[in-house]
């Protein structure tokens, strides 16, 4: 097991796994309360920053699921997401609407990529 790199570990998950050269984030959400965008915003900062732990960045992402509390927010939180994904590389990608872990959550973005 020691090709496996647990990042930021904690007692019920990590938030980020690697293996070989595939990186694996666990959904990763903004600050609570904030607007859909500012979410957004928060939500990616924290894909760049683990990414970059990884030895990765946002080019290397294979594939991207987001869930939105309210598909209602989907053209505000694509705003923020076209404006910051690499438009040479985008990955695959998924949105859907799901019951977030906590009411004030509005986004929540997993990805999966490579080193």
């Amino acid at each position: 097991m020691s090709d496996i790199k647990r990042i930021e570990p904690g007692t019920r998950m990590s938030q980020a796994v690697t293996h070989g050269d595939m990186i694996w984030l666990s959904g990763q959400v903004g600050t609570s309360g904030a607007s859909v965008a500012q979410q957004t915003r928060d939500v990616l900062a924290k894909i760049d920053r683990l990414l970059a732990e990884c030895g990765s960045s946002k080019s290397r992402i294979v594939q991207a699921i987001v869930w939105l509390a309210d598909m209602g927010d989907f053209a505000e939180m694509n705003a923020v997401y076209d404006a910051w994904i690499d438009p040479a590389n985008p990955p695959a990608r998924a949105a859907g609407q799901s019951a977030l872990a906590a009411p004030g959550y509005k986004v929540e973005i997993i990805v999966t990529a490579v080193k």
